[in-house]
């Protein structure tokens, strides 16, 4: 019924007018309108919440487990590093390239046209299709919103540049905000008490603190200090130093204790900004990673591994088993001159259609 040629063209042109239209986060309505139509053109009944764009696939019927279909519209800035401009979409041979083509353009139109050729036919499941906003900022318009609308979901497949390995795991996100508390004085008369001091002792054990509990997929948790700011003058002794920490999570642990186990071992006063943003995945024996490790070998000849992805994506939110897999490279992403291969939107709408056809999926209960 549908034509791999004629997919893979349309998803390149529908991928090239997305490039043309920018959709930095948080601005990404003209893009959600292009998806929108789209899906209305091809009889596919979208639904609009804010810049999400959803549908269900017909024959819906809660009896049934439902598979969930997203990748996110919108993209970061171009860095300032790009040669070609980022917004006009630039067509050399087999490379694609512009802002967002990478990332997550490509799995965002092969979903798609994945989301079209299975809903033309009867599944034994049903099939339900997200087109988020605001994923690069983890924004609270974006999955966020939509996601209570959805119904009950027993499994998601999340579009993100992983050239079509399945990673079966993902790092959470924290971000804490640390305020070292001292005393000011006059810095040729020792006195006070340096928050800057203060600030480095706890710098130093968030550089070498190990937690006990390390994944075999995705490893130990990591935190990283990535901004310090102290000071107001040279010769004040500074009353306060204060510094952000990047924490990654991995399963085993969830946030909250993270930052617990942190509060309790620092001096300075530690404020998470979220909680929300955990780690999340699949069991490795999940028919869905089972479908993808079946395809057998990638185009040049490397196994299919599931592995753990280091990265962030509205996977984070979802609280079902979900399983990250797409078309590029994550390390294209948020890069000059971003760039995707035809050829590998012609392998996702393949792989992705060869692997959910006729997949066997089972019903889970509300998490």
């Amino acid at each position: 019924m549908f034509d791999l040629s004629i997919l893979t063209a349309e998803a390149r042109d529908l991928l090239s007018t997305l490039i043309s239209t920018p959709r930095i986060s948080r601005q990404e309505s003209a893009a959600a309108d292009i998806v929108e139509q789209f899906l209305d053109s091809r009889g596919l009944n979208p639904r609009r919440e804010a810049n999400n764009v959803w549908a269900v696939a017909p024959g819906y019927d809660a009896s049934r487990p439902t598979l969930l279909l997203c990748a996110h519209i919108d993209t970061v800035n171009p860095v300032a590093a790009w040669t070609r401009q980022p917004f006009e979409p630039t067509l050399e041979g087999d490379c694609l390239y512009g802002l967002g083509s990478n990332d997550d353009g490509a799995s965002l139109v092969s979903l798609i046209q994945t989301f079209r050729v299975l809903s033309a036919k009867p599944q034994t499941y049903n099939l339900i299709l997200v087109c988020s906003a605001e994923e690069e900022v983890s924004g609270s318009e974006g999955f966020t919103r939509v996601k209570p609308l959805l119904p009950h979901i027993d499994v998601a497949l999340v579009g993100e540049p992983t050239a079509m390995q399945p990673a079966v795991a993902e790092r959470g996100l924290m971000v804490l905000d640390c305020t070292a508390h001292g005393r000011a004085g006059h810095a040729a008369r020792n006195e006070g008490v340096n928050a800057i001091y203060i600030a480095m002792k706890d710098i130093e054990w968030i550089n070498i603190y190990q937690f006990q509990k390390v994944s075999d997929i995705l490893g130990p948790v990591k935190m990283t200090t990535t901004i310090i700011n102290a000071g107001t003058q040279h010769n004040v002794v500074p009353d306060t130093c204060t510094f952000t920490v990047d924490v990654r999570s991995n399963e085993l642990y969830t946030n909250e204790e993270i930052y617990n186990k942190v509060s309790e071992c620092l001096k300075s006063d530690v404020v998470a900004r979220s909680f929300r943003l955990c780690s999340s995945g699949i069991g490795i024996n999940h028919p869905l990673v089972k479908s993808a490790v079946a395809l057998g070998p990638l185009p040049d000849g490397s196994p299919r591994v599931p592995f753990g992805s280091p990265t962030l994506s509205d996977q984070c939110l979802m609280p079902w088993p979900s399983l990250k897999m797409g078309p590029g490279n994550s390390a294209r992403s948020h890069t000059a001159d971003e760039y995707i291969l035809i050829s590998e939107l012609r392998q996702a709408i393949r792989e992705y259609t060869t692997m959910l056809d006729g997949l066997c999926l089972h019903l889970t209960s509300e998490k």
